[in-house]
């Protein structure tokens, strides 16, 4: 009887010990996948828009977000370990190693205090004040345009860590990512997103047939008060221009060099259109030189909005 007794007390104090182990916590951002649902929506904030419960805008928000300059597509090497096969809520993810060949349309969502300064799944620090994103399969690091479906508004993010996994989202932006969509107040949205490749030319960057889309760069001061346009006698024959938007159709091309030729005033008169592989390109020029055409680009960063591509016909 006291053996019994010995027994039942073992198995007693077994199950009590099983019952009080520690859980494993499924809210990680360490590589190579955070395993969490990030997706905003619900239960809104008081503050407007809506986002999980410990989630949603900063305490101090820089003061125009539409200045934070779109991300500029560039070569980086892809990181070690968060692009390797991984598995997060019972399915299994195979990361692309190659940007610029996929496209798809869904619902974004995007993330903010509740991860900014924690760690993505690059290794990087989250800033939700930066051009940043998530994707379960886009290679990290690389550099996607989205655009939102409804308004046609497009940004430039760099993709640099995992997720969304639940509620069949495709991709989670930054804070303020979100805000240059206007996604903010609804929580998410359908988006296209589309991979680019770090030489994206104008062609990729342009959202065809839209007049307020163009190249998107990093905004710097302008070099003058006076940037410098095409030479006033440009050398005989040069085919060297700058190329300010590439549309697929001659009325949006047109339209956009309207916009063009009010911001440049006199030096708008060397704007012309150029059709090269079944899209209408805005010049500017020609240029003696390379080296030419690239100072004149700098200079008009400040007049333009966006830093022009040097083409050659």
């Amino acid at each position: 009887m006291n053996k019994q007794v010995v027994v039942l007390a073992l198995a007693t104090l077994i199950l009590a010990a099983c019952g009080s182990a520690p859980q494993r916590k499924v809210e990680t951002r360490s590589t190579p996948a955070p395993v969490e649902d990030r997706t905003v929506g619900a239960p809104a904030s008081s503050t407007g828009g809506g986002y999980l419960a410990g989630d949603g805008p900063g305490a101090a928000a820089p003061a125009n977000l539409d200045a934070i300059p779109d991300a500029v597509p560039k070569s980086e090497p892809l990181h070690r370990y968060a692009n390797r096969p991984y598995t997060a809520l019972g399915k299994t993810y195979t990361p692309l190693t190659t940007a610029g060949n996929y496209k798809e349309r869904g619902i974004a969502s995007w993330y903010g205090k509740k991860f900014h300064g924690q760690r993505t799944s690059s290794g990087e620090v989250y800033d939700m004040y930066g051009m940043t994103a998530a994707h379960p399969t886009l290679p990290i690091p690389s550099y996607a345009r989205v655009t939102n479906v409804a308004s046609k508004k497009s940004v430039v993010v760099r993709v640099n860590d995992r997720g969304p996994f639940l509620h069949e989202r495709v991709m989670d932006l930054s804070y303020t990512a979100a805000h240059k969509l206007g996604i903010l107040g609804n929580g998410s949205s359908e988006v296209e997103v589309e991979s680019l490749a770090p030489d994206t030319s104008v062609k990729t960057l342009v959202k065809a047939d839209a007049v307020e889309s163009k190249p998107l760069e990093k905004t710097e001061p302008a070099a003058s008060s006076a940037p410098p346009a095409a030479s006033a006698t440009p050398a005989a024959g040069s085919n060297v221009y700058l190329q300010l938007g590439a549309f697929k159709s001659q009325e949006a091309a047109e339209n956009f060099m309207a916009q063009m030729r009010a911001k440049l005033g006199d030096a708008g008169k060397q704007l012309s259109v150029f059709l090269k592989d079944g899209l209408t390109r805005v010049h500017l020029g020609p240029y003696a030189s390379q080296n030419e055409a690239r100072s004149s680009a700098e200079g008009l960063k400040g007049k333009l909005g966006f830093k022009p591509l040097v083409n050659l016909r």
